[in-house]
């Protein structure tokens, strides 16, 4: 079985194998295959995305997985579940709240006050969840999270979701953004008067574009 192993690329942006540059959305490609027997960190995070889904489509192989370097499996997962808690979004696959595992592993390999304060966090999760945190039910989950709200563990994970969830290709291709469009010329000829949840402008408002 082939698995897509995430990662980040030459610009330090997430990428998947696979992805079809010519599609306008997804456009890094810089990422070989791998089998498992090859992932060999401290944990790995391993899901599938759904069949029929927007970043499913864009793979070459519904299975993915994402190795930690610092972090164990169970307290990826852990943070996996606290991003979901934090910033919701049915749309996104499990493989992009992976990325926010991934970066804050990183900030642990670097940093081991950042390690510390992680492993302690995780552990106040646990404990506060009576188990597993990240096997709670929804509502246990929510009260957990906003008890540790004002933490610097709270802190530090929620601040991480900003740029880990969204600054993304998966991320872009689920909410639609096509993209940066500077190196294609703009905004104004690609998608700038595309809303379809806002009437039209005043032919007023919108000259037409200037094309030299």
């Amino acid at each position: 079985m082939k698995v897509i192993t995430i990662h980040r690329g030459a610009d330090d942006a997430p990428a998947l194998e696979g992805c079809d540059e010519d599609s306008g959305i997804v456009r890094k490609v810089d990422l070989p295959l791998a089998r498992r027997e090859f992932l060999k960190g401290s944990g790995i995070l391993m899901g599938t995305l759904a069949t029929g889904s927007v970043v499913a489509g864009l793979a070459p192989s519904n299975v993915w997985a994402l190795e930690l370097k610092t972090l164990t499996t169970a307290e990826g997962e852990a943070i996996m579940a606290m991003g979901r808690v934090l910033y919701p979004h049915a749309k996104l696959p499990d493989a992009v709240y992976a990325l926010l595992s991934k970066a804050l592993d990183g900030k642990a390999a670097g940093d081991a006050a950042a390690a510390k304060s992680l492993r302690e966090g995780i552990a106040q999760l646990d404990q506060k969840a009576g188990g597993s945190f990240a096997k709670a039910g929804g509502a246990k989950k929510l009260e957990v999270v906003k008890s540790l709200e004002g933490t610097p563990f709270f802190g530090m994970v929620r601040g991480q979701c900003i740029t880990a969830l969204y600054d993304n290709d998966m991320a872009f291709a689920v909410f639609g953004y096509p993209g940066s469009a500077w190196e294609k010329g703009g905004y104004i000829t690609r998608g700038f008067q595309d809303l379809k949840w806002l009437p039209n402008p005043p032919a007023e408002a919108s000259p037409p574009p200037y094309m030299g």
